[in-house]
């Protein structure tokens, strides 16, 4: 879906500035936030979660709030939460700041989880059939209309580009998380001239290389000024 997440291209969110020396976490809790994710991440995360938070707790909300809050409601959604547990919880540390959370040991577990960190599914796939296109073809980013989850950008959708690279077959990230049998798709490396994207205020000579899935292209007329 289009909406607040993709900000790519999109004027009035001022510059990004980097913070000197910046720590890894700002806060012990972003560090114990990022082991659950990493952890827990291939079951109880997707990236629809984040992406369905109400649009003014998004953009007020820090990277790890929002990792945060999706994995609550990806836990609610599979019934290993109850929105009472986290309700409950999360007054009682707001009106007890001092308190030591439990812990439960147990080792069966925490092997279980550090096996399946390291246990990576690999996104690419044997090839069954041939690329649509090829390099040096001239293609246009389709306009998709979705209410899940796309990596299509909201910028370059109905822009022209030249492809510059076939990568191979990969899964396709819009599916619905965790689900199989979603036939991969050829992913390419499309090279959009700046003028293309943004016309008049686009920098002169510049361009830009975003990598796309074969559902997102459709093919296009010869775009000039593009070697």
């Amino acid at each position: 879906m289009s909406g607040v997440h993709d900000m790519g291209g999109v004027h009035g969110f001022g510059p990004v500035e980097p913070e000197e020396n910046e720590p890894v976490f700002h806060e012990e809790w972003e560090g114990r936030m990022f082991g659950l994710m990493v952890s827990a991440g291939r079951d109880y995360f997707s990236r629809a979660a984040i992406e369905s938070i109400e649009p003014t707790t998004y953009l007020s909300s820090s990277y790890y709030e929002k990792w945060l809050m999706a994995l609550e409601k990806v836990m609610v959604a599979k019934g290993v939460l109850s929105p009472d547990e986290l309700e409950g919880r999360t007054g009682y540390f707001a009106s007890n700041p001092g308190a030591v959370p439990s812990k439960k040991e147990d080792p069966k577990l925490a092997s279980r989880v550090r096996s399946g960190m390291y246990r990576q599914r690999r996104p690419r796939r044997e090839a069954t059939g041939s690329s649509k296109f090829k390099p040096g073809d001239t293609v246009r980013a389709r306009d998709i209309e979705t209410m899940g989850h796309t990596r299509l950008p909201d910028y370059v959708r109905r822009r022209r580009g030249v492809v510059d690279r076939v990568y191979g077959v990969y899964d396709f990230p819009d599916a619905v998380h965790g689900s199989d049998g979603v036939p991969p798709q050829y992913v390419y490396n499309v090279r959009f001239l700046a003028s293309e994207l943004w016309r008049e205020s686009a920098e002169p000579g510049g361009s830009l290389h975003i990598d796309m899935w074969e559902s997102y292209l459709e093919p296009a007329g010869r775009l000039e000024g593009v070697s």
